[in-house]
């Protein structure tokens, strides 16, 4: 049995829940490509996987956005290499790249107020930026 891919120190994933499939690639790689099934294209069904949290899963799932299916399956494919291990390597990393960006809870935000000195510089802003388009309005002085 595969050793789980850590992807926080609380969260792993079992590699049985990844579903790799080899499909011939575009590219580089001369007559090479019309015969190697060098691309790999990872399926990772992240709505129905025990290993992720609820919210993680609603974080990752805006995240990957059109790697995403309507059955919530994430879709990676990967064939920027001519080497098939290459491929994999890269479409896992890739996965694992935005199974840790969706497991960042992001803070929230704390509404404040501007302050004082903040207005004032807005303020003397848009008088100065008043002027100038004023100035730029009047028309010279016939003589």
């Amino acid at each position: 049995m595969a050793d789980p891919i850590p992807i926080t120190r609380s969260i792993s994933i079992d590699p049985g829940e990844i579903e790799e499939t080899f499909v011939r690639a575009a590219g580089p790689g001369g007559q090479n490509v019309n015969k190697v099934s060098s691309a790999v294209q990872l399926r990772f069904d992240l709505a129905n996987s025990p290993s992720i949290p609820e919210g993680m899963k609603r974080r990752v799932a805006a995240l990957a956005g059109k790697r995403l299916t309507k059955n919530g399956v994430i879709v990676i494919t990967a064939n920027s290499h001519r080497d098939q291990p290459m491929n994999r390597a890269d479409a896992l990393e890739r996965l694992v790249g935005l199974l840790v960006a969706g497991a960042h809870v992001p803070k929230p935000r704390v509404a404040t107020r501007p302050t004082l000195a903040s207005k004032r510089r807005r303020l003397e802003g848009k008088s100065i930026r008043s002027a100038t388009k004023q100035l730029r309005n009047t028309r010279p002085d016939a003589e």
